[in-house]
């Protein structure tokens, strides 16, 4: 038991920091578990408990105002969230007792508070976890609500792609991720290493879409994936693996990957090309660089030159010297919500600004590719304001432009393809192929 009250507390005091300080969850939570050395299940109850009320924070909230007989600025933000981790204890975490769930967050909180916490706890129980939602006349409310979307990216959504696709997106971002793995296909097959895979006791299954992916069922440890010192496979989700194969990378070609960091296209890329060619991993940040450098090394890939470059610069040394460029810009991230659960709170002014970026990063790359040459437009977002749209611009701009039809792994494109999470199983994913003629 007490390790458990320990686990809470630190849990509590993640919260509080990402609350006070603004910090990414993940950057708050990694530090915290390097201080407190919380490691096995305990760690993994800590992750669960962070992420889950970090991801649910707008459902939990709701429950809260609805049944505290405080105003809700009456809350102090620490009892608030000692009351989150007990409602998602409550709420999603079956194994968990309730009274177990209600005790625990009861200890988290000052004297002065432990009735209130207990009361409105016991409230939600007595109701038979009953969850309360917006009338459905305000469909934004309703959505932000049901989902833990912010009323302003449910707005957007449903303006841009329609309710019915809104909600099948949410909901299939509300479920739990799983890891993808991509094949080190210079050092193994991939029947080889799902083979590999289910004789350590991990529960796998090869992409639908991927010829070289292996999705992972569970929560897998991932200390516990064989392979990894060896470099047999790094983790990609299955539309990032897709995004570098339409790119279509040949054996001694020049690539340039303008936004490569932390690396895994550049990888796939390498592996396309049998390690025969070169590519540049271009990124802003130094820092991030050593990540692809490492990657690469523990691969076996040598054709990768990873250097610091700001994609909206020119560099006239590069002028049409690629023979293919992949344009993975900076986006909004709204189609990887399951696995980054800060992006769903990203104001909109902060969305609205990328497009002018992303449509700057991708002109200037475009002066680095030969003529004849292929470039691959791609973000992690589904917001056309981020894709089909910038594609439209970019090519009103650039006549020498053209759409190339493809297929990704089955899936047949005219030149732009929009990948979702509810239908294709990956993250939330658009690629464009181009060919400048």
């Amino acid at each position: 038991m007490e390790n458990k009250i320990n686990v809470r507390r630190v849990a509590l005091m993640v919260l509080d920091r990402i609350e006070a300080a603004k910090r990414y969850s993940n950057i708050a939570l990694d530090a915290a578990i390097e201080q407190s050395g919380i490691s096995g299940a305990d760690r993994g109850l800590l992750t669960t408990l962070v992420y889950g009320v970090i991801e649910r924070k707008i459902t939990l909230d709701y429950q809260i105002d609805k049944m505290s007989s405080l105003p809700p600025s009456k809350i102090e933000s620490s009892v608030r969230n000692a009351l989150r981790l007990g409602l998602y204890q409550l709420i999603y975490l079956d194994r968990i007792p309730d009274h177990a769930a209600i005790n625990e967050s009861v200890e988290l909180v000052g004297k002065r508070s432990k009735g209130f916490v207990n009361a409105l706890l016991r409230s939600f129980v007595r109701t038979e976890k009953r969850i309360r939602l917006p009338h459905e006349e305000d469909i934004s409310e309703y959505l932000s609500v049901k989902y833990s979307v912010s009323k302003e990216i449910c707005e957007r959504f449903c303006h841009d792609i329609g309710r019915e696709r809104t909600e099948a997106i949410f909901s299939a971002m509300n479920e739990a991720p799983f890891m993808t793995l991509r094949t080190n296909t210079l050092k193994t097959r991939c029947d080889d290493l799902l083979a590999l895979l289910m004789r350590s006791g991990i529960s796998a299954e090869k992409t639908s879409f991927s010829k070289v992916g292996i999705k992972l069922s569970g929560s897998t440890p991932y200390s516990l994936i064989p392979g990894e010192a060896e470099g047999l496979w790094f983790v990609q989700d299955e539309a990032s693996q897709l995004c570098a194969a339409v790119l279509g990378a040949k054996k001694g070609e020049k690539i340039i990957d303008c936004c490569a960091s932390p690396g895994g296209k550049s990888f796939s890329l390498a592996m396309e090309m049998e390690n025969e060619g070169e590519i540049s991993s271009f990124d802003l940040h130094e820092n991030k660089l050593s990540l692809i450098r490492r990657g690469a090394e523990r691969l076996g890939i040598d054709i990768i030159k990873a250097e610091p470059r700001d994609g909206r610069k020119f560099d006239e040394s590069l002028l049409e010297t690629a023979d293919r460029i992949l344009c993975d810009v900076p986006c909004s991230g709204l189609g990887v919500i399951a696995k980054k659960p800060d992006i769903r709170y990203k104001e909109l002014t902060d969305i609205d600004r990328l497009p002018e970026i992303q449509l700057s990063i991708a002109e200037n790359n475009l002066r680095y590719l030969k003529k004849g040459g292929i470039m691959v437009y791609s973000t992690c977002t589904v917001l056309p304001s981020e894709n089909e749209n910038n594609i439209k611009i970019l090519m009103e701009k650039h006549p020498e432009l053209s759409l190339v039809p493809f297929e990704a792994g089955g899936i047949k494109s005219e030149g732009m393809l929009t990948l979702y999470p509810d239908e294709h199983g990956s993250d939330g994913f658009f690629i464009a192929k181009l060919r400048k003629n």
